[in-house]
């Protein structure tokens, strides 16, 4: 006998919205730089491609869902303080507590399972991923509570898990990975993610949760952050002089165009900074990174 109660599952909308597209350029961008360090191509080989697409499948929308999913369901009492997460899915109950659980699940799935039709080291990377996405949001572990382990995560997922993934999508051989690049983009990230943890400061301080910004506070939290991104400029400058990785013909270019980045962060970053600034900044910090993957490729 029906009772008239019609059970609708999630729509397909607001399940793009807990995955936050916005964010998948910020895996691919990386995933491509390994694909361009291990091709020295712009483009890579075409027979390469199905698998490459796959794997960029994986590197955005799940495993970014995997993650986001399972970290709004445990960030609830926090999210519920923050007038920037205001039209989350979760809090305007389009998707319920437990939908989210599920979809995080089922992404992490999809993502460990199609990983493994790019390669089993790119498989062992996303599983590694997933864990750690895990370990972020989900207590007793919840290392987004512990400060320091917060910003080592997230920095050391995006500068250097991405082009390592890209890499082992072409070269299963971690060997001659450019490690020195690895440890640029983690600075650069550490840069980056810091000032977004100035912008949900009240929030988590209200709800207790001591990231990096909760304990050390505003001013010393972006210190940190200019510090980090000060080191990544003068090491691009260091590789470009020393002809390592980064080609010489970039030194005037980087030395330029740190002075620029360097001003840049002081005046787009700060205490009481908003994501756009973060934005304008990542949009420029895309310059010298365009210029590299020309000249690394013998384009220019």
């Amino acid at each position: 006998m029906s009772t008239g109660v019609q059970v609708r599952g999630p729509r397909v909308r607001d399940v793009i919205a807990v995955g936050r597209p916005a964010f998948w350029v910020v895996s691919i961008v990386p995933y491509y730089t390994g694909i361009l360090l291990a091709t020295h191509r712009l483009i890579p080989p075409v027979a390469d491609w199905p698998r490459l697409i796959v794997g960029a499948v994986v590197m955005g929308p799940l495993v970014w869902l995997a993650v986001l999913a399972v970290n709004d369901a445990y960030d609830l009492p926090s999210d519920r303080l923050n007038p920037r997460k205001a039209k989350s899915p979760l809090l305007d109950g389009r998707i319920t507590l437990r939908t989210a659980t599920r979809l995080a699940f089922a992404a992490a799935v999809a993502a460990v399972g199609l990983s493994l039709l790019v390669g089993i080291v790119f498989a062992l990377g996303v599983l590694l991923a997933v864990l750690l996405g895990y370990a972020y949001s989900v207590p007793p572990v919840r290392l987004k509570t512990r400060a320091g382990f917060d910003v080592a995560v997230n920095a050391l997922a995006l500068g250097a898990f991405g082009p390592l993934a890209g890499w082992a999508a072409i070269n299963p051989d971690l060997s001659d990975f450019p490690w020195l690049m690895g440890l640029q983009g983690t600075l650069a990230a550490v840069g980056l993610y810091l000032p977004t943890t100035l912008a949900d400061l009240d929030a988590d301080r209200a709800a207790g949760y001591h990231t990096i910004a909760v304990r050390f506070g505003a001013r010393t939290t972006y210190r940190i952050g200019y510090a980090a991104w000060i080191a990544a400029a003068a090491l691009s400058v260091i590789l470009a002089a020393t002809d390592t990785i980064i080609p010489r013909d970039m030194l005037v270019l980087e030395v330029v165009m740190v002075p620029v980045l360097i001003l840049a962060y002081r005046r787009l970053i700060g205490p009481g900074q908003s994501f756009k600034g973060i934005i304008v900044l990542a949009s420029l910090f895309l310059l010298p990174c365009g210029t590299f993957a020309l000249t690394y490729t013998g384009v220019l």
